[in-house]
């Protein structure tokens, strides 16, 4: 039994001077949560995620949706996430990297997705939201925009709509008063 204590005692003393090193960084409770999230993913093919500052740093990571079907295939659009310590009970921030001519996507890359506002739930996790995103590629809608010319095209318009999103992702243009560099990935064309 004393042998039980000093072994305790020891690994006591040597997480104390690991935290005074500063070789033991404590997960909070939304790193945990993010971890088993990321672990369990099982997303699109056409989804990839990368960590920029590599994947020591959970909490901000980005996914690259690259549809092979519908108005927007061909093209790469680039998503950052950035989650707070709080996550689940708070939603990722999500800001679309690449410019892209889409009623549910401004030019500042500000995205229009409920689960990411006022139907946050923490039962959601990224796995809902990636699929989120991606269902804005497949399925872009009109009826909640946040470029309301792109969503007034498409509405009345589709044909013109797609046309004005080949132009986009082919890049180089201008396309309702605003520069697009183009993303296209190369996959399809």
């Amino acid at each position: 039994m004393i042998r039980l204590f000093k072994v305790k005692e020891k690994q006591k003393e040597t997480a104390e001077n690991a935290k005074e090193n500063g070789l033991v960084k404590k997960q909070s409770a939304g790193e945990l949560r993010l971890h088993r999230d990321i672990s369990e993913l099982n997303m699109p093919e056409e989804c990839k995620i990368s960590f920029p500052n590599g994947k020591d740093d959970l909490m901000d990571f980005e996914i690259t949706i690259t549809p092979y079907r519908g108005y927007y295939m061909g093209g790469g659009f680039v998503f950052s996430f950035k989650v707070p310590a709080v996550y689940p009970h708070e939603p990722p921030k999500v800001k679309c990297k690449t410019k892209i001519y889409h009623p549910n996507i401004d030019l500042e890359g500000n995205t229009c997705l409920n689960i990411l506002r006022e139907d946050w739930k923490p039962v959601l996790n990224i796995n809902t939201v990636i699929y989120g995103l991606y269902h804005l590629f497949t399925e872009p809608n009109h009826e909640d925009p946040l470029n309301q010319e792109a969503a007034d095209l498409l509405r009345d318009n589709p044909k013109l709509f797609g046309l004005n999103v080949r132009k986009s992702i082919e890049g180089n243009i201008w396309v309702g008063g605003a520069h697009f560099p183009g993303c296209k990935t190369g996959d399809f064309y």
